[in-house]
């Protein structure tokens, strides 16, 4: 496909669109192209695939999108002041690209685009973890989610049992996906900066996934035993089941959350589950 060679610097759509970041957005915006091609190179192979981009703000990562062989790109904004800049994109290439006004939060993705399907975005940070939730809750029909996160957030995710960071959302992610930290970029890589540096993590689903009642035990479960993580489970566990639901998945009450492997925490919610259904 033709690249363009005389698209506008990013600097210069923004100050022409206003469009300043704006904090309570969760906006930092990359404007390297060089950075941008390396996150789609990264998610490659994309021919045949139809993409979906969440907060595109001034076009950066949706430019190099379009440059890559994906058979679709279909952006998702919910700032007003963005949708001109990503107008402008969709004018290069009205067949590819399509651009949907609306709260990503709010709204089911997978009925954007036919399989096979991926996420590639640069997540507004105020949103990305329950986004990524909410995305797992459907990991089936992902082919593979490529997101950029706070990098605490990063770390959260791929987290190993009985580590600094290993909590929920890396037992529920790491349940349902391989998850794989691909990129860690500082704070001068975006504009305006934020205070920590981020990091691109690759999330492939694997290929067979919980049904919903088990994915709500387990959101269950972990809640109870991550919110009062320095309680040994016996005590965490107790108003869901206690001693009875740890017998029940061959677990000691005396251990912590943090050391509990996924399988672990999948024997959990399933025993969690076929209590609750009795």
């Amino acid at each position: 496909m033709t690249i363009p060679s005389n698209r506008e610097p990013l600097a210069s759509v923004i100050s022409r669109h206003n469009l300043a970041a704006r904090h309570a957005l969760g906006q930092h915006f990359l404007l390297d192209p060089g950075i941008t091609d390396r996150i789609v190179e990264l998610s490659a192979p994309l021919t045949g695939r139809h993409v979906v981009e969440v907060g595109p703000g001034p076009g950066g990562l949706t430019r190099s999108l379009l440059d890559s062989d994906a058979a679709s790109i279909t952006a998702v904004e919910v700032d007003p002041r963005a949708i001109p800049v990503i107008e402008e994109l969709v004018a290069e290439d009205p067949a590819r690209l399509k651009l949907v006004r609306a709260d990503a939060t709010a709204l089911d993705l997978t009925s954007l685009c036919p399989a096979p399907r991926r996420i590639i975005a640069n997540l507004p940070y105020n949103v990305a973890t329950p986004l990524l939730i909410g995305w797992l809750r459907q990991a089936a029909e992902w082919e593979r989610l490529t997101l950029m996160f706070q990098l605490e957030v990063a770390e959260r995710i791929c987290a190993a049992p009985d580590s600094e960071h290993y909590g929920r959302l890396g037992v529920i992610s790491q349940w349902c996906a391989t998850c794989s930290p691909i990129m860690r970029l500082p704070p001068g890589a975006f504009f305006p900066p934020p205070k920590v540096w981020s990091a691109v993590v690759e999330i492939t689903p694997h290929a067979t996934q919980p049904e919903p009642v088990l994915f709500r035990a387990m959101e269950t479960v972990t809640a109870a035993a991550f919110g009062q993580r320095r309680k040994m489970l016996r005590g965490s566990l107790k108003k869901i089941g206690g001693e009875k639901l740890l017998a029940a998945a061959d677990i000691d009450g005396s251990r912590r959350a943090e050391t509990l492997s996924i399988e672990e925490f999948d024997r959990l919610a399933r025993c969690f589950l076929k209590a609750s259904a009795a």
